[in-house]
Parts: structure tokens; sequence; C-alpha cells
């Protein structure tokens, strides 16, 4: 009878909480959407995986970018940087990204 058991797959996902995503940012201000795409594009050009939770069905909930906890660290870092420099240095990433490809 133990044959006929099903096999539990053995998984090769880690149980860490390391992996859970955590909030980075969170607004429900009118431009929250555009700021949260914005934050998710600049993790993601800093090799730090970022999602946008949010509704862009009612705009009065609030958006959220979230990324995995480990991470979390740098990306505080790299955002703190990217505000620290303002708008102007973003301009000039974005003209300078564009001018690479």
């Amino acid at each position: 009878m133990d044959e006929d058991r099903e096999r539990e797959p053995e998984s090769d996902v880690d149980p860490s909480a390391d992996l859970d995503m955590v909030t980075l940012f969170s607004s429900s201000n009118h431009k929250a959407e555009m700021e949260a795409m914005s934050i998710r594009a600049l993790m993601e050009s800093n090799d730090i995986p970022a999602i946008v939770v949010g509704p862009s069905t009612i705009p009065s909930l609030e958006f959220q970018v979230q990324v995995p906890r480990h991470l979390l660290d740098d990306a505080q870092r790299v955002l703190e940087e990217a505000r620290a420099a303002g708008p102007e240095a973003a301009e000039e990433a974005s003209e300078a990204s564009e001018d690479a490809v």
C-alpha cells in the first residue's frame, strides 16, 4: 500500500522570509501610480526586482512598490540617492540610456 501513496514532490523553494516582498513605497495621492512606476523602473535599473501593487481602475486607492525583503536596504538607499539627486539627474540618466541604445 505504501507504493500506492503519492510522494510529495521535492521542492527547490527557499522557505526563508528573505524572499517575501515588502513595501518600499506607498501612496494614494493623485500621482501615486506615476511615482510608483518610476520607482519600479529605478529599482529594476539597479538590478533590484520590484512590482507595483495597486488598482489602476480605482485611483483613490493606494499604490505600492514592493521589493524582496533581503534587498530592502539596497532599495531604500537607491531611492534616497535618486530623490537627493532630483529630477534633473533622472532626466540625464534617461537621456544617457537612450543614447546607449
